[in-house]
């Protein structure tokens, strides 16, 4: 279905069709983890789902390879897929291989990654950083990034423990919004840390300590980079990093409840950070 009419899929009703190997094996994190990590048979693309996520993709630049619907589906494509990707219609067998369900009424396409961004470049223009050490749910990473874009962050940080910010689940539950925000991997944290100080940013543990600082108590210069650091949930960051960044914060809470997702409490944060800006 290109441009409206489904004329041109492919249909597929062979699960081991090699035509659509790069799909396999979606629902197993750790298993796509390894394929699309360098020196995988998969590295270098990565799988995007959802009409709405796929245009992002797109608008954000990287490059259609393939796209794979249910062969029910009535709905048009997104314009975003050329007439020039091949479109594979997958039969009732292929589909449940793939998604463990007989119906899959959505999109998934597979997409080049493109050229890794590095620290420099991703904080050359931003005044707002989000940066994350140790936060590998791909939910919560998702969680983050649409936050981080929707509320005035201009970049986002990983150290290599995090997962991969285009796999699959994280940019659906982004949105697509990741694709959209600049991020680059650090190295390896505390040293990371100073990767970001070295920009010319300010640094702020989030921790629901209840000795740190209140965030609303927290007054900004007018011209003042902030990098806002967040660790995994439950754990949350290492001694290590605690002490490297040195500044903590707390959003105050009530009710008897100890701490927040961190996927919220990032919200929460980068709203306060954003405050009063453009």
């Amino acid at each position: 279905m290109i441009g409206g009419v489904l004329t041109a899929a492919i249909p597929v009703d062979d699960p081991a069709d090699p035509r659509i190997e790069e799909f396999l094996g979606l629902r197993d994190h750790e298993l796509r983890r390894r394929r699309e990590s360098p020196g995988g048979d998969l590295a270098g693309i990565f799988i995007a789902e959802g009409d709405l996520v796929v245009e992002r993709a797109v608008r954000a630049g990287y490059r259609l390879r393939s796209v794979l619907v249910d062969a029910t589906r009535t709905l048009p494509l997104p314009a975003a897929v050329r007439a020039d990707v091949p479109v594979y219609a997958a039969g009732e067998e292929v589909v449940l291989r793939i998604t463990g369900m007989a119906m899959h009424r959505g999109l998934i396409a597979s997409l080049d990654r493109g050229p890794d961004r590095d620290v420099d470049e991703v904080l050359a223009g931003a005044t707002r950083a989000v940066v994350l050490e140790n936060v590998n749910n791909p939910t919560n990473l998702g969680v983050i990034a649409r936050s981080a874009m929707g509320l005035g962050a201009d970049a986002l940080l990983l150290d290599p423990s995090c997962c991969d910010p285009l796999y699959r689940r994280a940019s659906r539950v982004a949105m697509g919004e990741v694709f959209a925000l600049p991020w680059a991997r650090t190295e390896r944290f505390p040293d990371g840390i100073d990767q970001v100080t070295g920009a010319g940013f300010s640094l702020l543990a989030l921790t629901p300590d209840p000795a740190a600082e209140p965030i609303d108590d927290v007054v900004l210069a007018p011209d003042e980079k902030v990098a806002l650091v967040l660790g995994a949930e439950g754990p949350g960051l290492t001694e290590e990093t605690m002490a490297r960044v040195g500044r903590r914060v707390r959003i105050p809470l009530h009710g008897g409840v100890d701490s927040l997702n961190v996927g919220a409490a990032a919200a929460i944060a980068c709203y306060v950070l954003g405050r009063g800006r453009p």
